[in-house]
């Protein structure tokens, strides 16, 4: 489980990086009453929708994730997003510009931007709620390195608890920006985005050890006794 939770820490460290690329179009939504419970009723609305998003999303791949256990493929896959990810760190620029493209994310931006624009004309809870689950979608790196932590889990539901850890993770910054505008300086941001890197690298490295099957407990434990400890105690009830 140690794995799930790390996506909140994921989420945290990965809400400065979030202020920068989607706290522009939290900002313009428009605030007719300025009172800080309206804002934070607001922040919440849109948060809170772009959290379900992500839980949605890991419902789907936890699922993938579980059929993929049932083949015997669990491990396979965890040791090979954990390698996937440690080479979206470490590869140079030029490469992954090379698999993909900047021009294939700003196409998304630019649409949704555009569709943002049109409904920001009438800011009602609703269209908060709408913004905010539309906002899930927005092509990030950060989101699809946390979908395949999700997918690592093997099951549906703790697919979405990842996803939702890391969508809450992001929640107070972002809420922070809806409220108090750009709070932190673009310096200060700039650190905090540092500690991104190494807190993917560790969860890279969880995902690998988790694979190996080491024996280890709660970190690689071994994935041929929990699924004979689970099948004796299914027989058990019966």
């Amino acid at each position: 489980m140690f794995e799930i939770y790390s996506a909140l820490l994921v989420g945290v460290l990965g809400s400065f990086h979030c202020i920068g690329m989607c706290g522009p179009l939290a900002l313009a939504i428009p605030q007719r009453d300025r009172r800080w419970f309206m804002l934070v009723r607001s922040a919440l609305l849109y948060n809170g929708g772009r959290a379900f998003t992500y839980a949605m999303m890991g419902l789907v791949v936890g699922a993938v994730g579980a059929t993929l256990q049932t083949v015997g493929l669990q491990q396979g896959l965890s040791i090979g997003l954990g390698v996937a990810i440690l080479l979206a760190l470490f590869l140079p620029n030029s490469i992954k510009q090379k698999i993909w493209p900047d021009s294939s994310l700003q196409g998304g931006w630019t649409a949704m931007r555009r569709w943002f624009g049109q409904v920001l004309r009438d800011p009602n809870p609703t269209s908060l709620l709408t913004l905010g689950l539309l906002n899930g979608f927005l092509p990030c790196g950060l989101v699809y390195i946390a979908l395949g932590g999700a997918m690592a889990t093997g099951h549906a539901w703790e697919g979405a608890l990842y996803m939702a850890l890391f969508g809450l993770g992001t929640l107070p910054a972002m809420t922070a920006v809806a409220i108090f505008g750009q709070f932190i300086t673009t310096t200060t941001r700039q650190k905090i985005t540092r500690l991104i890197p190494v807190v993917v690298g560790g969860v890279a490295v969880l995902l690998i050890l988790r694979g190996l099957s080491l024996g280890i407990p709660y970190i690689s434990p071994d994935m041929h006794a929990v699924a004979a400890g689970s099948s004796e105690s299914c027989c058990s009830k019966h």
